[in-house]
């Protein structure tokens, strides 16, 4: 059991009914150094701390960041246990159906840790390989312009009816999920934000029955 408890405000508020009475840092979007360095320091004062983090922890999550940060340090490395947890992408598509049956990619169309030409560079690899493609932070307020041009990268590859599921708040009491296809995406765009996933089928992916699903190729079906 954690001493303390460490993340970004927004996910630490999604877990206080399960950590009354511990001792709570939270801190804003951009700050994830700074959080990690504050877990760090309690560690090392003798605390046992749980960084909080969204979906899987060692999926764009803080895992990463703790441990990079912690083998740089000169003092003895604590103890780092990495919990697995449910990441986005895969709660959004069981929520669709079962599109990720078979060989997928998933990347993130934020440019603030990846340069822009990069992140086109694995979009159009994932889209030529004919991978089923889980895309992150797909837009935010500052950043609209890049969700439509992986599109138009996608499209060089697939037809305009390659089913297309689009997830936001996958779980949560809030949670939308609709299902439509790469020429139809354009209609969700103003309702797309970095809560939002957004799941381009592969040449064989099929929507059917309110259902999205990539068939693994088993033989007699």
């Amino acid at each position: 059991m954690a001493d303390c408890v460490v993340g970004y405000k927004r996910y630490v508020d999604l877990v206080l009914p399960f950590i009354e009475g511990k001792e709570i840092h939270s801190r804003g979007m951009m700050q994830e150094v700074e959080r990690c360095k504050i877990a760090l320091d309690l560690a090392h004062a003798g605390k046992r701390v749980a960084v909080v983090s969204s979906g899987d922890s060692g999926i764009y999550g803080m895992a990463g960041l703790v441990l990079e940060l912690a083998l740089k340090e000169s003092s003895a490395m604590p103890e780092v246990e990495v919990i697995p947890g449910v990441p986005a992408f895969v709660a959004a598509a069981a929520l669709l159906g079962a599109p990720l049956m078979h060989d997928f990619a998933s990347i993130s169309l934020s440019d603030l840790l990846t340069p822009w030409e990069t992140i086109e560079q694995r979009v159009a690899a994932a889209a030529g390989a004919d991978f089923v493609i889980s895309l992150y932070n797909p837009k935010s307020k500052k950043r609209v312009v890049g969700l439509q041009k992986a599109i138009d990268i996608v499209a060089r590859y697939r037809e305009g009816s390659t089913p297309v599921g689009v997830v936001r708040n996958a779980t949560r009491d809030d949670e939308s999920v609709q299902l439509t296809t790469l020429d139809g995406l354009a209609e969700f765009y103003e309702s797309i934000d970095m809560l939002t996933i957004i799941i381009i089928g592969s040449s064989t992916t099929r929507s059917d029955g309110g259902y999205m699903v990539t068939p693994r190729g088993y033989r007699g079906v």
